[in-house]
């Protein structure tokens, strides 16, 4: 038996409800996520992307070892006491941190996972006959985003746990437990931030019937927001808002503010500051500050609550754009002709 026709007959077997069998059934849903992350695992696509991740982490590791003990010796550095956030912050000048990198290559990971999650179906014929099948039709796009995320979430965990093993074999320095918290909550922001992609891919594919388009669609996104959003405003700041230099200094302050709420609604500068507060217990502010707000301030790292109050708002916006993805994909899918 084919592994196809496998799927087919677990679905059928899962989604039947018979009283004489005296075994309960596993549900449509959990079948459709288990085949879901067998085909993600197995893909080159992931594996290729994945294979960079990796590689990019241990490069970043490797810059962060050879210049750990440099980073921790500084006393001008308040947050030099934490070494493990210091394991995942520390250059050295010749490579980017590793959260700089995931910054990049986790929209790509995102896309990759679920540009032709819908559309490849479609387009195969398999949709139809699993739809035949006694199954919720939104079963079909939960599972797909579920499978998407375990998987996600297993590699970013992997990393992390890596990462503070290593760290413990390499120094002999046991882990606190406020920079472990910090590390977990990075890992699940890392997760949040490549499930916002994620949902914008399935979107495209729910919206778009050829693979290649919702692909091509989704990496212009990217794009734009990486590269061509920058330019356009700095070009909007430089003919709309008056010269800095004739301002005063409250006004300064308010210029600095309507420009940097433009640069928030680039999802990667909301993952950055976010892991930056975060992964540098000493950051206070996101924003700038008049130097009422800085008069007596105490260079000391924060509390991993304050740290977390501070970043919320870049949180809950990668929270509320991954939402608004998802739903209304879903609201798509739900509506979509799925007859050939």
């Amino acid at each position: 038996m084919t592994s196809q026709a496998a799927f087919f007959n677990g679905l059928f077997l899962a989604g039947s409800k018979r009283a004489e069998r005296p075994q309960k059934a596993a549900s449509p849903f959990s079948v459709i996520v288990r085949k879901e992350v067998a085909d993600q695992v197995r893909s080159w696509r992931f594996i290729i992307l994945a294979g960079l991740i990796l590689l990019t982490f241990f490069g970043a590791m490797y810059v962060s070892l050879a210049n750990i003990r440099s980073a921790v010796s500084d006393a001008r550095d308040p947050d030099s006491i934490f070494l493990y956030l210091k394991l995942l912050t520390v250059t050295g000048g010749s490579l980017p941190a590793f959260h700089v990198f995931i910054g990049f290559l986790g929209p790509l990971l995102g896309i990759a996972m679920g540009f032709d999650a819908i559309n490849s179906e479609q387009s195969g014929g398999s949709l139809i006959r699993v739809m035949a099948q006694p199954v919720y039709r939104d079963f079909l796009l939960t599972a797909k985003f579920t499978a998407s995320l375990i998987v996600i979430g297993t590699l970013f965990l992997s990393l992390s746990l890596l990462m503070i093993g290593g760290g413990l074999i390499i120094t002999g320095v046991p882990i606190a437990p406020s920079e472990f918290v910090r590390i977990i909550c990075f890992t699940a922001l890392s997760v949040v931030y490549v499930a916002f992609w994620l949902n914008l891919s399935i979107l495209l594919s729910v919206k778009f019937r050829q693979t290649a388009t919702s692909a091509l669609t989704a990496i212009a996104i990217w794009l734009f927001f990486t590269v061509f959003y920058q330019i356009l405003l700095n070009l909007a700041v430089t003919a709309l808002l008056p010269d800095p230099r004739q301002l005063s200094p409250d006004e300064v302050l308010s210029y600095n503010n309507v420009i940097m709420t433009f640069v928030r609604f680039v999802p990667s500068q909301l993952y950055a500051d976010a892991t930056t507060t975060l992964l540098m217990p000493s950051v206070r502010s996101l924003g700038p500050l008049t130097m009422e707000q800085m008069a007596g301030a105490i260079p000391s790292p924060l509390s991993v609550r304050e740290s977390l109050l501070v970043a919320w708002p870049q949180v809950s916006g990668l929270i509320a754009a991954t939402v608004a993805c998802f739903a209304l994909s879903y609201y798509l899918f739900m509506r979509k002709e799925i007859r050939t």
